[in-house]
């Protein structure tokens, strides 16, 4: 057998270890998931058709159920497609240019990863509550932010816009801007190149983003928990309104509601792995 054949043998099995503590490390990895995810998603649909299907039924259909569901698709609506707009400029200004400040705007697109949702949601209390800074002003001309739905779009967008940008700009970065200054210096102006060539360069970057933005904006607990007030059937969010369920000891209703979004985070997730088998494979 060749030598350069027997090191690489050696090496392989200095790399992978004894087969004891593969299996170990495997068996400890499957046991976590077992005990912190697989075990919540039996309890969650257990609880949710623990009166059958009838109860799961009337709690999904109840009126307050789907006033939450209306608002929390109407948050998403709006703050997915502005967030995929600030994303792509911003991505787009931080990967193509250099200029005073772009430190600082990294640094705020970071800002709701660093921030907790609860002091975003506080944030907005003391600009737009009735005794904030902007309050008398929004009172003296009839606008309601605060326990109100722009209240729970403003804290969605918040602790959502960071997702797009940060999905879309290392894709940017990585492919380089050769092929848009191609584009430029054949005639092309800065739109055509954008949509011809910016874009199709990383639409598996703004779907990846896009889907966890999503994700996040439907979710959202802490920041909508804050500004909404929990006014049933007209600020509650589908997180929210589980929370009420429970703690008026509605297990079945609160599990019921529980189980859309833990079907929303499973859906989410398969299309989050076909998204990230096409951008391999294309």
């Amino acid at each position: 057998m060749h030598p350069s054949t027997l090191i690489l043998r050696r090496r392989t099995r200095t790399l992978s270890g004894p087969a004891v503590i593969r299996w170990a490390l495997i068996g400890a990895a499957l046991l976590f998931l077992g005990v912190f995810l697989l075990v919540p998603l039996v309890a969650v649909f257990s609880f949710a058709f623990q009166k059958g299907w009838a109860a799961y039924a009337a709690a999904i259909q109840d009126p307050e159920a789907l006033s939450a569901m209306r608002l929390t698709l109407t948050a998403a609506v709006i703050a997915v497609p502005l967030n995929l707009v600030f994303g792509l400029a911003a991505a787009w200004l931080i990967a193509r240019f250099r200029f005073r400040g772009r430190s600082l705007l990294i640094t705020l697109i970071d800002l709701p990863f660093s921030v907790s949702p609860v002091i975003a949601g506080l944030i907005f209390v003391l600009l737009f509550g009735r005794n904030g800074w902007l309050g008398p002003w929004l009172a003296a001309h009839d606008l309601k932010v605060i326990f109100a739905v722009p209240g729970i779009v403003l804290a969605t967008v918040f602790v959502t816009f960071p997702f797009v940008a940060r999905e879309v700009l290392p894709v940017m970065q990585s492919q380089g801007s050769d092929e848009e200054e191609a584009a430029l210096t054949l005639g092309a102006s800065g739109w055509r190149m954008f949509w011809s060539v910016t874009l199709p360069k990383v639409k598996w970057g703004v779907l990846y983003g896009v889907i966890l933005c999503n994700a996040r904006a439907m979710g959202e607990f802490g920041a909508v928990s804050v500004v909404s007030g929990h006014v049933r059937g007209v600020t509650t969010t589908l997180p929210l309104h589980a929370e009420i369920l429970y703690n008026e000891y509605d297990f079945v209703g609160a599990f019921a509601v529980a189980s859309l979004l833990t079907l929303l985070a499973l859906v989410t997730l398969v299309v989050k792995k076909y998204v990230e088998w096409r951008s391999v494979t294309s």
